[in-house]
């Protein structure tokens, strides 16, 4: 009896022991250590979890075009008043162009001023500068400014309308389509936080539009009896540190909708939210994907605007050898921290260059590597059109000025 009294014992403490153990072996085998997770789990739970309230969200490095984050960024929505920012483009472009001055004088027709929602309540006949125009879309939103705008370099807002369509597509712009040049609510209207992303960084590429999306307030009418105070509908622009643009938009379809761009450290980056709720969340989401955006990544300058690309050679040109200047700032987007040592860069040419050749004509690339790696392929534009040379031209150079 008191054999088996032992071995019961001995039995239970067996059992009391090895319990702990097969709980421990159960609670491990539910939950799985990190390596065994298929990698794209593992490379979705690293992803950051950023405009959770947005039906639609993207983050872009403006310099490189690289994507640090989107949500649904090639979904088609209203784009309310973000409409204006490929507005301002052409506006912008005619300016470079010397379509356009911002000193020229636009009239307002009955048409512009019979717009509703936001505006710089312009009168029919009232004429303003175009660079107060500017200031009325890039500030107040000005429905009103933008049609008259439209009518100034289109004839017609209609007219106006094709010449956004037509540079959506040069863009590559594949979810966009517009129907009016301020962003009223129309049935075929619309974009994507992708291809407004696009747009805003095609606008950033003239450099003198922050000087209007970032300033927080001024006056029209100045000399009149009743100045009108304007005020950036983009609160972000006195609040975030860095931030100077680009355009809000809000209609009841659309929600609450931001185009946004901050720059810090040489760092300049676009945020694009579409559908958010209201105000207040648009602007923390907006705040949170800058953050972390300049938080985690680096620019590493390739070229600076204005520096010398190189030469290349023009067959049967009046002249014979084309200087590529960058026409904008080259750079490739590095997780901070990274090594810039082995970055690198190729200037790869299309063949042999034949005139004639237009101006903007796609001529090139511009490859970047790190060590053997791709990180970003730019194109190049030819920067200047070059007439094709005539025939005694061609001869004194093949007899290399003899007859000079």
């Amino acid at each position: 009896m008191k054999k088996l009294r032992n071995k019961l014992c001995l039995c239970i403490l067996a059992l009391a022991i090895s319990l702990p153990t097969a709980v421990f072996a159960e609670e491990a085998a539910e939950a799985p250590s990190l390596p065994s997770l298929p990698v794209e789990e593992q490379s979705k739970s690293a992803e950051p979890h950023l405009a959770p309230s947005a039906l639609s969200a993207i983050l872009m490095d403006a310099d490189s075009g690289t994507i640090i984050y989107e949500k649904n960024s090639h979904d088609q929505l209203p784009p309310a008043s973000i409409t204006k920012i490929m507005t301002m483009l052409l506006i912008m472009e005619a300016l470079a162009d010397g379509k356009l001055k911002l000193t020229d004088k636009v009239q307002t027709s009955e048409y512009a001023s019979s717009m509703g929602g936001s505006q710089i309540f312009l009168e029919p006949g009232e004429e303003m500068t175009v660079d107060d125009m500017i200031k009325g879309i890039a500030l107040a939103s000005g429905n009103d400014a933008s049609v008259a705008m439209a009518e100034k370099l289109g004839g017609t807002e209609e007219q106006f309308v094709a010449m956004m369509n037509e540079k959506a597509k040069q863009l590559g712009l594949k979810e966009t389509h517009f129907a009016n040049c301020n962003g009223l609510p129309s049935k075929d209207h619309y974009s994507s936080a992708h291809d407004i992303a696009v747009m805003s960084r095609e606008l950033l590429k003239h450099t003198d539009i922050t000087k209007y999306t970032g300033m927080y307030q001024d006056y029209l009418r100045k000399t009149s009896e009743k100045p009108f105070w304007l005020v950036n509908t983009n609160k972000l622009v006195r609040f975030y540190s860095g931030a100077d643009g680009l355009k809000t938009g809000f209609t009841n379809e659309a929600k609450f909708c931001l185009s946004a761009t901050a720059r810090r450290d040489g760092l300049r980056v676009i945020a694009v939210v579409m559908g958010e709720p209201n105000t207040k969340t648009r602007n923390t989401e907006v705040s949170q994907m800058f953050d972390y955006a300049f938080a985690q990544y680096m620019t590493h300058p390739i070229f600076k605007e204005g520096d010398a690309m190189g030469k290349v050679h023009v067959e049967k040109g009046v002249v014979s050898e084309l200087e590529l200047v960058a026409p904008h700032a080259y750079s490739v987007l590095l997780k901070k921290g990274a090594n810039t040592n082995d970055i690198r860069y190729e200037l790869k040419i299309d063949g042999s260059l034949k005139a004639p050749i237009a101006i903007g004509a796609p001529i090139g690339k511009l490859l970047v590597y790190q060590g053997d790696k791709l990180l970003k392929e730019f194109p190049v534009d030819a920067p200047q059109t070059i007439e094709r040379a005539g025939w005694w031209k061609m001869l004194k150079r093949s007899f290399g000025g003899l007859f000079a």
